[in-house]
């Protein structure tokens, strides 16, 4: 999983503005099939959800966890994962949205031995 330099920045903005953060996306339709931001604790995570990871963000002094609905990792599991931001308007519940940009999640599948290395 990785993060553009446009997402870090925000990140680096949403968190000086909001605290400690996480993500959560959803396989849900519209808006809930797209990483949603959130102050941290403010989702509740469940035995439905998978931990893909943390993201590590420079000026950033806690780790970003990320999580997905086991349904929709299932779709993404074989798949490398970037979080990104666009102009546009998301949610308005995630974070982003009063910032007039929205995240979304750009994909490649994975090579051989990327997948190899999960086994």
């Amino acid at each position: 999983m990785d993060l553009t330099d446009a997402a870090a920045d925000l990140l680096r903005r949403l968190t000086g503005q909001h605290g400690p953060l996480m993500f959560h996306q959803s396989g849900g339709c519209c808006d809930g099939s797209a990483p949603m931001c959130y102050p941290a604790g403010e989702f509740r995570t469940g035995g439905s959800d998978v931990h893909l990871g943390d993201l590590t963000v420079a000026g950033v002094p806690a780790p970003i966890p990320v999580w997905m609905s086991a349904a929709q990792f299932e779709y993404w599991r074989h798949t490398h994962l970037t979080i990104d931001v666009v102009p546009g308007r998301g949610s308005g519940f995630s974070l982003e949205a009063p910032e007039g940009v929205r995240f979304l999640i750009r994909s490649r599948l994975l090579t051989d031995e990327e997948l190899s290395a999960l086994d």
